[in-house]
Parts: structure tokens; sequence; C-alpha cells
């Protein structure tokens, strides 16, 4: 036979008071006022029509039918919130968490996640456009594509690409401005920076100073020109016609083949940081991490030029 249940904010109320003896307290940790508290409590009283709490000296003290009641009550809780986390698991089976840096995401990747839901129609992907490293752990984070070295303790990591910087610019800038038939001929063009310091993501920069050095120049200011918090802003720019900025295969790809962007140089800087695909090695085997990760790789290699 079905019983009635006390109500179970009156429930919560009691167990919050019993546990840290202190109206005040229990009502910090509900967000509620002390008063609406004691009012729970009172209510649950005259409900079940027992005396749950007394006070002593101005304490509060559980009478001996609440410390009886009490652990079963805690219980019930744990059972609760252990119900709460499995659906909401459950519920997490069905997305793919990915955490990227705003560039990355900008540049390469949402423009195939189409792709990625006509190939997994079943897996929804929530997309966390950040510079900050994300813990796994506490984030709900089921992948990270991360710019470094590849040293990721604890993580599976999977190199996406192989790094080189070049300058860049619009067709319209390469045609109309001043000629760029040398390295040397950047002294009468603007250089768009990439300003690593205004964001938390810091790394190995796509640096001018470095790639004047590969190309043999040393008489032009490096530091001049424009700056951007991330590198696909810059590149934006570089798109209207408002200078040259660095690229790499990783950022520049689409943008050459579709021909917004252009490389004057044969001069190559290769680089030793990279974008990495990570993961927890404990998830390495879920179907919808595994799924992600042949398909991101697949989706690479398919796009490298012969």
């Amino acid at each position: 036979m079905n019983q009635r249940l006390p109500s179970l904010n009156a429930l919560r109320a009691f167990e919050a008071v019993a546990r840290h003896l202190s109206l005040t307290k229990a009502a910090q940790e509900l967000n509620v006022t002390p008063a609406a508290v004691s009012h729970q409590v009172k209510a649950l009283e005259a409900d079940l029509q027992v005396s749950l709490l007394r006070r002593v000296k101005g304490e509060f003290v559980l009478t001996e039918t609440a410390q009886t009641a009490l652990p079963v009550l805690r219980a019930g809780f744990d059972q609760i919130a252990e119900a709460a986390r499995r659906l909401r698991a459950d519920e997490a089976r069905h997305f793919l968490t990915i955490s990227v840096g705003p560039t990355f995401a900008a540049t390469w990747l949402v423009r195939r996640l189409g792709a990625f839901k006509t190939v997994f129609p079943e897996i929804d992907v929530r997309l966390q456009t950040t510079d900050v490293v994300s813990d796994f752990d506490r984030d709900g984070v089921d992948v990270g594509i991360r710019y470094g070295t590849g040293d990721y303790p604890g993580l599976a990591a999977a190199r996406l690409f192989d790094e080189e910087i070049y300058p860049v610019c619009s067709p319209q800038l390469l045609r109309d401005g001043p000629p760029l038939d040398s390295p040397a001929a950047l002294a009468r063009h603007t250089l768009l920076h990439v300003e690593w310091s205004l964001t938390s993501a810091k790394s190995e920069t796509l640096d001018w100073q470095m790639w004047l050095r590969a190309a043999g120049i040393d008489d032009i200011d490096a530091d001049r020109g424009p700056r951007f918090s991330h590198a696909n802003l810059a590149l934006q720019a570089a798109m209207e016609g408002q200078g040259l900025a660095l690229g790499s295969e990783s950022l520049t790809r689409d943008d050459l083949a579709a021909g917004r962007l252009v490389c004057p140089f044969d001069v190559v800087l290769p680089v030793n940081f990279a974008y990495h695909l990570v993961y927890p090695e404990s998830t390495a085997d879920q179907p919808k991490v595994a799924s992600f990760r042949d398909w991101i790789l697949s989706e690479i290699g398919a796009g490298r030029p012969e």
C-alpha cells in the first residue's frame, strides 16, 4: 500500500538542521532564511506528530525519535542523489562535450561539425570555446583540443597537424599593394600580430621575429603593427586587406584553398607546438570519444595537400 510521504522540502530542512545543529548554517546551505527552515521543521513535526528537535541551554539537540530516523533519512537522500547522477550520466551519453580554443573552433572545427553529425547522427556535440585548460573530471569535458608539445600527463594525445608558419595576406593586397616580391618587401607593409599575453593561452607563439629571422631578414622592425587577442582575428584582418598575418596549416588551410588568403613567399618555419586531440586514457574506448577521434584524424588526413 502506498503511504503518503511528508514534504521533501521539510525533510531536507530537518536533515540539514540535524547535521549542522544550527538553523543559520542549514539556511545558508539551502539558500533560504533561518525563519523558513524553522517553519519547515515545525511543519514536519506537525505532519508526523512527533518532536524532532529541542533546545538545551540555547542549543539544538535531536530527540530520540529523530536520532533513530536520521540515518535512514540520510541514506534516502544519498540514494536520490545517486539516482540523479545516473540520470545525468545517461543523458550525457548522448552528448560529446569538446573543449577547444576560439581560434581553432572558428577557423577549422565549426566548419566541419556538420560532416561529423552526418556520419554520427546519434551523437550531439556541445562545444565549449575557451582559452582555459579544462579539468576533465570537474568540467564534464569528453575531449579537448589543445595547442602545445603533446606532453599531457595522464591524457592520451593525438597530434593533429605538423605545423609550419608563414605569412598570408588577401589576394587584393598582393595584387594592388606595394610589391611582395621578396621577404624584404615586408618593410613596406603592415604586420598583424597575435598578442598572446591578452589571453590565458600562453604557449609558443606565431611570432614575426621568428619568421623574419628564418627568412634571413634582420633590418625590419618585427614589433610594429596592430595586435589581436586571437589568431583568427588577425587572419580576418588579413583577409580584409589590412596587412599580413602569420598563418599555419591548422589555421589557414581552408582559407588558402578557398582563395580568401594567399601565401606570397616560399619560406616556412617549422614549429614544435601543434594542436592535439586529448582525452583521459580511461575513456579512450568510449564509443563517442573513439568515434570523434577516428573522424577528426580521418578528416585531417583527407584534407592534407599532396
